[in-house]
């Protein structure tokens, strides 16, 4: 279930195993909400293996500068990641910014055409029968093999898998606005991935649409009327206002933007169970996280291609195979869920003695590579340790 980037991710790497899908989304047309998206080396090599990462990166924009950090006031650069000379050597691949309707248009050139239907919303999934059984909107009942909850944060299909708990409000909530390249300040529009980090808040801005356009995606205490929806609007004005005593260069920025889009973030624990018999869960379906580590995306894909090696080696037994692809998948994903959680604190000390030997840290560390278990990852050696090459 579901038509975002894990959904056609699982139909992509299913179809290059051998097993057919069908992807049901709800909405009447593939569209992807929300703007831009990283793609690092973990996904990018598996992008590579599907055959879409060539015409991908035509539309993305080939991060020369990563992870580099600004002091909130006046733009200090506080550490700085030269990609162009060591991802590639470090990971096998490059690491790229991307609207994220270029990434869905990249993976649905990988499902075959008939394999996607729309308009077909799940209401609810039943385990009573011999097989899982799926049923929609329009009444429509399907019994299937194998059902693949890729639907989100929302998710109908977790209902049948497990009861995840209540989510606890984390107090943030997110910005997120497009500006057109023209009209912002020459800083933004290198290619560099930069985070703004200040006392209660940050702010990231990079590239994407092949330098067009900037994404802006910023974090600030969460209001009363903040939701958990991709389609919640604020204010320019209002976005500005969180931002107020900046570097006025950064303010610029905010100011040349489109409509900002507002969501809460709302925070979840790891959950300790992805499946039951042949139904599981993928994306954020099984694993929401807070986008410190840019790391949705890319975990959504990792996801794909590791339950698709592991029905393809175990056909016969699916109930066994998700179980399986969930063993390998839980571990890594909760890290990443944890880490991530775990950022916003030390992004958004306010100004003293903590923030200043954070600061300090920042030149003694090296993100590309304390973090080479996240890039260095080979989701398709479902056995084996993360490794580096492509």
């Amino acid at each position: 279930m579901g038509g975002g980037i894990g959904g056609l991710a699982a139909a992509a790497f299913l179809d290059r195993a051998g097993l057919a899908s069908t992807v049901y989304e709800q909405a009447e047309e593939l569209t992807e909400v929300g703007a831009g998206l990283v793609v690092a080396p973990n996904a990018a090599r598996l992008l590579r293996r599907l055959g879409v990462l060539d015409g991908f990166a035509t539309r993305a924009v080939t991060l020369a500068v990563g992870w580099e950090f600004r002091r909130w006031s006046d733009g200090t650069v506080l550490s700085a990641e030269n990609l162009e000379a060591a991802c590639t050597r470090l990971y096998g691949e490059e690491t790229y910014t991307a609207h994220r309707a270029d990434l869905l248009d990249a993976l649905r050139s990988a499902v075959p055409a008939d394999a996607v239907r729309l308009g077909k919303r799940c209401v609810d999934v039943s385990l009573d029968g011999g097989r899982p059984t799926v049923r929609f909107a329009d009444e429509q009942v399907i019994e299937a093999d194998v059902v693949i909850g890729a639907d989100g944060v929302h998710s109908v299909v977790r209902r049948a898998v497990t009861d995840p708990g209540p989510s606890a409000d984390s107090g943030i909530c997110a910005f997120r606005a497009l500006v057109p390249a023209d009209r912002a300040p020459e800083f933004a529009r290198r290619d560099a991935q930069t985070l703004w980090i200040g006392p209660g808040r940050h702010l990231v801005h990079y590239p994407v649409s092949a330098g067009h356009l900037i994404n802006l995606v910023a974090f600030a205490p969460a209001g009363d009327d903040s939701l958990e929806s991709w389609s919640a609007t604020a204010t320019v004005a209002e976005f500005v206002a969180e931002f107020d005593g900046w570097d006025p260069r950064l303010v610029e920025l905010i100011r040349a933007a489109g409509t900002p889009g507002r969501w809460a973030l709302l925070d979840r624990a790891p959950l300790t169970r992805w499946s039951a018999g042949p139904v599981t869960l993928l994306g954020d379906a099984a694993h929401a996280m807070f986008p410190f580590f840019a790391q949705g995306a890319a975990q959504a894909i990792e996801d794909a291609a590791v339950l698709a090696r592991c029905l393809a080696d175990d056909p016969e037994q699916p109930a066994r195979a998700v179980r399986r692809y969930e063993s390998l998948r839980i571990p890594r994903t909760s890290r990443l869920q944890q880490v991530s959680h775990a950022r916003s604190l030390v992004n958004h000390l306010p100004d003293g003695p903590e923030q200043e030997m954070r600061d300090r840290s920042f030149t003694d560390a090296d993100p590309l590579v304390s973090n080479g278990w996240i890039y260095g990852h080979d989701a398709e050696q479902v056995d084996t340790p993360a490794v580096g090459a492509r």
